[in-house]
């Protein structure tokens, strides 16, 4: 009698509360994102990285937080501050990213064209293309007041970047450009190249270009605009 009891007993339906929690439990999302793929622990640094450009690009600058990191990579609140200390040391690596990209893209542009001048030109124009391609991490790469340029490879990949745009402008002017010691005239030409490009490349991002462009002859795009810009800047001499 006793056993049977027992057998009754464990054949009794599940109760409706514990029914409802175990469905509640199957239901539950996954806390991963279902279109991101799997990673090994040793990739955790990178995937937050790669999860951190998408929200900058996605959502911009306010809309990169540890937490908003953390979500889109499917991780723990504290698996960012584990890694970067803080949001600082989050968007100096990624700065730091941006200015390896950025300098890859201007070193092949230079290296793809034939003659000096073209090889000037080139630069800029990958120099705004890269822009164009990634506006949040462009726009982070020169917040500096955001960043950390004591971390080394934030100071590595800046420094390496400058570094392209200094042979970009030395190549245009038919000269090599020393990394540890400038002219005055030396200095004045990457100043001037690279504050007409970045100005450029900010009233693009920005809009601003619109008026003129409409107002140009028909056909005129940002980058005939651009060649025609660095064109007129070279040909003009050089003052006493």
């Amino acid at each position: 009698m006793t056993r049977l009891s027992k057998e009754n007993k464990a054949a009794r339906p599940t109760p409706t509360r514990t029914r409802r929690v175990a469905r509640a439990t199957a239901d539950r999302p996954a806390r991963r994102r279902a279109n991101d793929a799997p990673y090994h622990h040793g990739d955790l640094h990178e995937a937050l990285l790669k999860a951190a450009e998408r929200v900058l690009e996605r959502d911009g600058l306010p809309g990169l937080t540890l937490r908003a990191v953390a979500r889109e990579a499917g991780v723990s609140h504290a698996a960012p501050t584990h890694h970067f200390g803080d949001l600082t040391g989050l968007l100096s690596e990624l700065a730091a990213i941006g200015f390896r990209q950025f300098g890859e893209a201007m070193a092949a542009a230079n290296a793809s064209a034939a003659t000096p001048p073209e090889k000037g030109m080139a630069s800029a124009k990958a120099y705004v293309a890269y822009a164009q391609a990634h506006p949040g991490m462009y726009g982070l790469m020169f917040r500096s007041e955001r960043l950390d340029y004591s971390r080394p490879s934030l100071h590595e990949s800046s420094e390496a970047s400058f570094a392209g745009l200094a042979r970009g402008v030395g190549a245009s002017r038919h000269e090599e450009i020393s990394r540890d010691s400038l002219s005055l005239e030396q200095a004045a030409a990457i100043a001037s190249a690279w504050s007409l490009v970045h100005g450029f490349t900010m009233l693009l991002l920005d809009g601003r270009l619109s008026k003129i462009l409409n107002l140009s002859p028909e056909g005129t795009t940002p980058e005939t605009l651009l060649i025609a810009m660095l064109r007129l800047a070279s040909s003009r001499p050089p003052r006493p």
